[in-house]
């Protein structure tokens, strides 16, 4: 789901500049310590990478202090000029292992958003130190304005300028001095205004490509997850139920050769053929739930991976806190997760107990964790499981994360919007 276009706000009003002053004030002061130290830690890690490779750990700390700014800058500018502006999230690897970690360190150091807050926190620290030499010279020019009460001389330098004035113009200089450092202020917080919407609120255009791009790639998973949906089912009716049938059909057949001749023996075939019945009735039940779980409709998501749990071959210590219903389509995506994640755990992972933690995320998203103790080296293969359940996240806006390294444990990790 694509948060909806932020709006332009005025920042021309009292309280929006009376901000915009004090953290230019605060940038002025703190911008160049921070930025020194991280561009700092950058310089002095690229070299030792090459020549000592411990430079990495530079690299990694830089990274994240990148992402941890550019939170930072988002949460500023949102909340000063009252912006619901998307909320920053790592940019995380589909890879897995050492490899994924790298990936992971790599898509933090090249995400553009980040760069655009890096850019925004040099601007504004720069207007920030201007904005405190323009705090200098209103103080100088108000001790100017009182030159009569204290001058020596005929004539006094006004503030931090080489300006020469007699004692009995000072008051006037002073003050005019001081007006124009209070309205130097004033631009530069307007200024500051200007540049931070321009650089940090994406404009109409970008805003609406980015919608193509989410609405493309939702509909992309969307088929996919059909696809793959598709063909499981017919699998299944292939490889299992209608087996089944067909021997069934076979069994009662063969009693009803035998029926006048051998009751006994019928008797046992209509027998063997009543247990294959309610096996493939069975499996007909299992087939439909894969589809679509009736006690997500009924009772929640809560009542329905209880249910799921008390079915699992292994153990299962479920942890579920949610205030409220989201939509079907999320619900459904979550709880299918979660049930193939169970079933691979069973079948393939030879896990002794599976931990799964389903909570309520800041921004309407729901959030589940499935982790298990097995032997790992779990994939995403065209077809499978998986992917059918990768595709079914991406299609309702969602996002999907498999760690699952050989030698255990395996963890699948997904956020899905709420309302989608």
């Amino acid at each position: 789901m694509t948060s909806p276009l932020p709006q332009r706000v005025p920042i021309a009003r009292p309280a929006t500049l009376a901000g915009a002053v004090a953290h230019l004030f605060a940038l002025g002061w703190a911008g160049p310590l921070v930025l020194g130290a991280m561009f700092g830690l950058l310089a002095g890690s690229i070299p030792l990478v090459v020549v000592f490779g411990i430079g990495l750990l530079g690299v990694v700390a830089f990274a994240y202090l990148l992402f941890g700014l550019s939170w930072l800058e988002t949460a500023r500018i949102g909340g000063l000029y009252g912006v619901d502006l998307p909320a920053r999230r790592l940019r995380r690897s589909d890879k897995t292992g050492f490899g994924g970690f790298v990936h992971t360190i790599w898509l933090q150091l090249i995400d553009a958003t980040s760069w655009r807050a890096m850019a925004n926190v040099i601007i504004s620290t720069v207007l920030g130190l201007i904005a405190i030499g323009a705090l200098g010279l209103v103080a100088s020019g108000l001790v100017g304005a009182f030159a009569p009460l204290y001058a020596d001389s005929a004539a006094v330098s006004l503030g931090r300028t080489d300006l020469m004035l007699p004692v009995a113009w000072a008051p006037v200089g002073g003050v005019t001095i001081a007006f124009l450092g209070l309205a130097a202020i004033v631009g530069l917080a307007l200024l500051h205004g200007l540049i931070s919407r321009s650089v940090m609120i994406p404009s109409r255009e970008q805003h609406f490509a980015e919608v193509a791009q989410a609405s493309s790639t939702q509909r992309a998973g969307a088929v996919r997850a059909a696809e793959v949906e598709r063909t499981r089912i017919e699998r299944d009716l292939h490889d299992g139920i209608q087996p089944r049938l067909v021997s069934v059909g076979m069994t009662l057949g063969l009693a009803q050769q035998k029926v006048d001749d051998d009751p006994a023996a019928a008797k046992a075939l209509i027998a063997e053929a009543h247990t294959s019945t309610k096996a493939a009735i069975t499996e007909l039940r299992q087939l439909a739930r894969g589809i679509h779980a009736s006690v997500l409709d009924d009772r929640g998501l809560d009542a329905a991976l209880s249910a799921l749990a008390a079915r699992s071959h292994i153990p299962v210590l479920l942890d579920v806190r949610l205030t409220r219903r989201c939509s079907a389509v999320t619900e459904a995506a979550v709880y299918f997760v979660i049930a193939e994640s169970l079933t691979n755990a069973a079948k393939h992972s030879r896990a002794s107990e599976c931990r799964v933690l389903v909570r309520e995320r800041d921004g309407g998203a729901l959030w589940a964790r499935i982790e298990d103790d097995g032997i790992g080296g779990a994939h995403v293969t065209p077809g499978g499981g998986l992917d059918g359940i990768s595709n079914r996240v991406v299609a309702a806006g969602g996002t999907f994360r498999l760690d699952s390294p050989v030698g255990g444990p395996t963890l699948v990790e997904v956020s899905v919007p709420c309302a989608s």
